[in-house]
């Protein structure tokens, strides 16, 4: 058997060392043995953005972005939207296995308990002004959970961890629905203990004088396979803050918040709301070959095709797409549909997408899903950080209790200025004053 270990020369000092490779790997620390003198702080890696740098071992998704495989703790994301809950889902990710029956009816039980939001949280969310961003409430409301639950700062609590888990889970819907409420100036609605999960969060949504809301359970289990398919996703950007923010030990309110922003960002959760922008941009199907040969002039951007990881089809976009059909027999078909699938049909016959390896994200029919269904754009980044809080928790718990893991704190590769002198304010010579936007 081949030696596990990296032989690197170093010709500055002709030095040779052997680095063991583990998992594909190396240890970074292992490279700060290579030093041109005693004096050498010792080698490091540049990596802006993490391109190709693991910082953490998980066991949570798994991702192969070449073949579209997405694995949730080993099971396929295909079998969990067809055969499970989100509720299911969310105690798989977080707890490493699927629940029994009687687990899930306690799951289930408890989540529905932690769905009421305290009156003084309800005051808070009143505050804001009616124009306010639903995602800005929703950061901020989920920040300030943290004061009405001091015991949550106690993060190495096992029991304490679970609890505040479970009131994450069961008061993100509840939160996500006063925003839409409050922007629209309704009366915010309590939760009904007797709906599950997603109907719960539609009638607090949507329910208006009638005594009892009745959720469609086509749209119900829509949105429920939807949740699913943005449950976790590997070591993004907003799992990176999540686990980031949780290293210092904050209580796990603020770090969801700190995840929650990282979300709002369009290059992240904001993506399936610029994909409906390109799609009314183009405006009706016989106008999509001429908007895709902008694209390929690089005139314009493609907007939910592809994606950092997966160099192949996006399978939760496949799973997205065929919910998409069971909505629209609902709601109506919504014309952007049509563009998209002609969008879709050209671009993967296209060799120029092809060669670059352009496939649907999972991005590219959420967002025509959700609007088919009544929701504003600025409400799609608040959906996806409903079930994703699911993920960043266990990406959360799973970091507090790796020994490995510490206070993150990157390296930097300093460019600055080197030691200077000081020079008092009168011998100071004049220099253009910085220009102002």
């Amino acid at each position: 058997m081949p030696k596990e270990a990296l032989s690197i020369l170093d010709q500055r000092t002709q030095a040779t060392y052997e680095i063991p490779v583990q998992q594909g790997t190396i240890r970074a620390m292992d490279l700060r043995q290579i030093k041109t003198g005693p004096d050498d702080f010792g080698l490091m890696t540049y990596d802006p953005a993490f391109m190709n740098t693991a910082s953490c071992q998980s066991a949570i998704t798994f991702i192969d972005g070449d073949k579209g495989i997405l694995r949730y703790r080993g099971y396929p994301i295909e079998q969990l939207a067809e055969k499970c809950t989100f509720l299911e889902v969310a105690y798989l990710i977080l707890f490493g296995d699927l629940p029994t029956a009687p687990q899930l009816k306690e799951w289930v039980g408890q989540i529905t308990h932690h769905t009421m939001l305290h009156e003084t949280t309800k005051a808070f969310l009143e505050g804001f002004r009616y124009d306010a961003h639903p995602m800005g409430m929703l950061c901020s409301t989920v920040a300030a959970l943290s004061t009405v639950y001091p015991e949550a700062r106690h993060v190495l609590n096992p029991e304490v961890r679970k609890l505040q888990i479970m009131r994450l889970v069961g008061k993100m819907p509840t939160i996500a629905a006063y925003t839409y409420r409050h922007s629209l100036g309704f009366p915010y609605v309590y939760p009904d203990n007797d709906l599950s999960y997603t109907e719960n969060f539609m009638n607090m949504l949507w329910k208006m004088a009638e005594p009892k809301f009745v959720a469609n359970p086509i749209l119900a289990r829509a949105l429920d396979i939807l949740f699913i398919l943005h449950a976790d996703h590997e070591q993004n950007c907003s799992a990176n803050v999540m686990r980031s923010v949780g290293s210092s030990q904050a209580d796990p309110f603020l770090a969801t918040a700190a995840a929650a922003a990282a979300l709002s960002g369009p290059l992240h959760g904001g993506a399936n709301e610029e994909v409906l922008k390109m799609l009314d941009e183009i405006g009706s199907k016989d106008k999509v070959p001429a908007y895709v040969d902008k694209v390929k002039s690089g005139h314009l951007k493609l907007m939910g095709f592809g994606h950092r990881i997966y160099k192949n089809y996006d399978p939760r976009a496949r799973i997205i797409k065929w919910a998409a059909d069971k909505v629209f027999e609902v709601t109506g078909r919504n014309a952007k549909l049509d563009i998209a699938l002609e969008l879709e049909r050209i671009a993967l016959e296209d060799e120029y997408f092809i060669k670059r390896k352009l496939y649907p994200n999972v991005d590219f029919y959420s967002g025509i899903i959700y609007q088919a269904m009544g929701f504003k754009p600025e409400m799609f980044t608040v959906l996806f950080a409903i079930p994703r809080t699911a993920g960043w928790l266990a990406q959360w718990q799973e970091m507090l209790e790796d020994p490995e893991q510490k206070i993150a704190r990157p390296r930097q590769v300093f460019t600055g200025h080197a030691a200077r002198e000081f020079v008092p304010l009168e011998k100071r010579g004049v220099t253009a004053a910085p220009a102002t936007a």
